[in-house]
């Protein structure tokens, strides 16, 4: 279920798991999540005025450095998808996103993904700061998250637990 603080997150949209993303298990093929979790990524980078329109005008975007996910619960065909995202950190270059998937109507976790993004200009397709506008959304929204608890998910490395 959803932590109590998740309503403090930004609500990153929604989705229906289409048919064509199922796999021979009958649940959610694996590489769908990833694609799940980049519309919901878009839905921020829009919200923060730096998505397709910002990439066309300034010559800019933003790349991803490194992803994480968990795959928490099954979703399968059919079922209604809600995502929120949580800002974790940022400097003037990059930005921590965590996401969390919720199937929408039951409301548990199904799976979530910790991003860190770069923005690049385009024209050297090296890394550089944000402008001034999209620094500012991007502090905006950390501040309203810096008080929400640390997803327990968020920075894991991936490994064998031996006792």
């Amino acid at each position: 279920m959803e932590p109590a603080d998740s309503n403090k997150c930004f609500a990153s949209g929604e989705l229906t798991v289409p048919t064509e993303w199922t796999d021979y298990n009958g649940h959610m093929n694996v590489g769908y999540y990833v694609v799940a979790f980049d519309k919901a990524t878009d839905v921020v980078l829009d919200h923060l005025g730096i998505g397709e329109s910002y990439r066309r005008a300034e010559e800019a975007s933003v790349f991803v450095l490194e992803a994480h996910v968990t795959y928490d619960r099954e979703v399968h065909p059919g079922d209604r998808l809600r995502f929120t995202t949580q800002f974790l950190d940022h400097d003037s270059k990059r930005v921590h996103l965590f996401h969390r998937m919720y199937h929408a109507g039951e409301g548990y976790l199904a799976a979530t993904n910790e991003l860190m993004i770069m923005h690049m200009d385009l024209t050297t397709r090296r890394p550089a700061p944000f402008l001034a506008s999209a620094l500012s959304r991007i502090a905006e929204l950390h501040d309203l998250h810096k008080t929400l608890p640390r997803p327990d998910a968020a920075g894991h490395a991936i490994g064998i637990r031996r006792r």
